[in-house]
């Protein structure tokens, strides 16, 4: 089996290795307590390097003194076959000597009997977020090193030629299997819960996306939406109920619009952060958190600290990975295809034959600053094809939408019009190829890339016939 596919969903799983029962018994329970919900046993040391042939846990907990073979000479081996799996070691032999052999043979941590719960737990979340830092290093070199990326089903949502998204993409892919925050970034209309979705499906969690708008809330509201209260919690409060963060269990919890939550849910979150743990309102007691949480926003958050109106530490806890999606304005060679893409949507929407539009339209669209992004673009084509009657979509709604002037055609290339007139004699090939490649670059606005797309050849191969001229 590949190591791509033994590891596949692993990486947070917890194997406890000892051969006491009860020992194990009770580190899971511990374990379980703190929010680890993969917590596997294992009580005889000899059955250990057949599973790992199998499945690659994220962290190894190994008792040092078992039967048949120690658990010293089994982390040499482990340190050998298995370098990438922090192994904690857990002895009753509280000596220095000891510890210090074996951390010269790769383990991660020496834990002496009987094991404080806080120094356990702390020490096996260190590993395993050690151990989720060394995949997405290998994946985002593999994704770096493959250029496009593996699995582009996960982005066809995304309509983009851009090769700024597509570095994006292969981001997103390297980081989607770990259980760090993701923080979206970039302006309203962007597209940045798109991405978010296309990171869920990406990390191949089983559970559910939640999406939840923390804007215009207050912390009461929020907190209640999201970690849900308990039965006479407050006035009203008749049952239980459960918050968004139990349904996104398993699966990603997206917090779209985070930089304008109040201070007092800004604590919150943190915790939730930080500890891996939540109060439902009216609760005494913690609950763990399963869900992989990421937030956007269309803020600074530099800036909103600088304020005061962001916490530094909640800021830290939230960019561990941080993506910016650029604006339309700064990838216009993604227009004609959205052009395209929302014309045919509004069409079926409408229930009518998609029509055609005149290729100056992408032109006139990329001199536009769209502050509205993409969103604005979709509402723009939708609001002119439930005008359109019949025929050719017409520019006037666009142009009094944009306040933007149509380009100048291409001499003898207007729409409909002879672009080939032969009687003054037959133009050199020289000439119908300046043609062809001044027609090409004012129906793509003047964009290289999508100039030379139009015309089947490669940039490079364009810039040459241009220099030519």
């Amino acid at each position: 089996m590949s190591a791509q596919g033994k590891n596949k969903g692993m990486a947070d799983q917890i194997l406890l290795v000892d051969d006491e029962p009860h020992i194990l018994f009770g580190s899971s329970v511990m374990l379980r307590q703190a929010g680890f919900a993969r917590v596997k046993t294992l009580d005889d040391i000899r059955q250990l390097l057949p599973m790992l042939m199998e499945e690659e846990p994220g962290v190894i907990v190994l008792d040092l003194q078992m039967p048949h073979i120690s658990g010293k000479e089994m982390l040499g081996e482990l340190n050998c076959s298995y370098p990438a799996i922090p192994v904690i070691i857990v002895t009753a032999a509280n000596e220095l000597e000891t510890a210090i052999d074996c951390m010269k043979l790769g383990a991660f941590d020496y834990i002496v009997k009987p094991v404080d719960a806080t120094r356990f737990v702390t020490s096996v979340r260190k590993a395993l977020d050690r151990n989720a830092m060394q995949r997405e290093i290998e994946s985002l070199r593999e994704s770096l090193l493959g250029g496009a990326p593996a699995n582009e089903k996960a982005f066809s949502a995304i309509k983009t030629r851009s090769p700024r998204m597509k570095a994006i993409f292969s981001y997103l892919e390297a980081v989607a299997p770990t259980e760090q925050p993701v923080l979206i970034t970039g302006e309203t209309g962007v597209g940045k819960e798109l991405i978010a979705r296309a990171l869920h499906e990406l990390s191949g969690r089983r559970g559910a996306f939640v999406p939840v708008n923390s804007a215009g809330v207050d912390d009461h509201v929020f907190s209640d939406t999201l970690f849900g209260h308990r039965k006479g919690a407050f006035t009203g409060a008749d049952h239980a109920r459960d918050g968004m963060i139990v349904r996104a269990a398993g699966g990603t919890l997206f917090l779209d619009e985070i930089g304008e939550t109040s201070p007092a849910t800004q604590v919150k979150l943190l915790r939730l952060l930080q500890e891996g743990e939540y109060y439902p309102l009216g609760s005494d007691l913690p609950a763990a958190n399963q869900a992989r949480v990421v937030v956007a926003t269309n803020r600074d958050l530099p800036a909103a600290i600088s304020e005061g109106s962001f916490r530094r530490d909640l800021y830290y806890r939230l960019c561990a990975h941080q993506v910016n999606v650029p604006p339309l304005r700064e990838r216009t060679e993604d227009i004609p295809l959205l052009l395209e893409t929302f014309v045919e949507e509004a069409a079926r929407t409408l229930h009518r034959e998609a029509p055609g539009y005149p290729y100056e339209l992408a032109s006139l669209l990329a001199g536009y600053s769209f502050p509205g992004n993409v969103r604005e673009l979709r509402a723009m084509v939708f609001d002119a094809v439930t005008r359109q009657q019949g025929g050719t979509l017409s520019v006037a709604a666009f142009r009094d939408a944009t306040g933007a002037k149509l380009p100048t055609p291409a001499p003898g290339l207007e729409e409909g019009g002879e672009w080939l007139d032969l009687s003054a004699g037959f133009p050199t090939l020289a000439e119908i190829t300046q043609s062809l490649i001044r027609a090409a670059l004012s129906r793509s606005g003047g964009n290289q890339r999508a100039a030379a797309e139009l015309l089947g050849i490669t940039r490079q191969a364009l810039n040459q016939r241009i220099s030519r001229k």
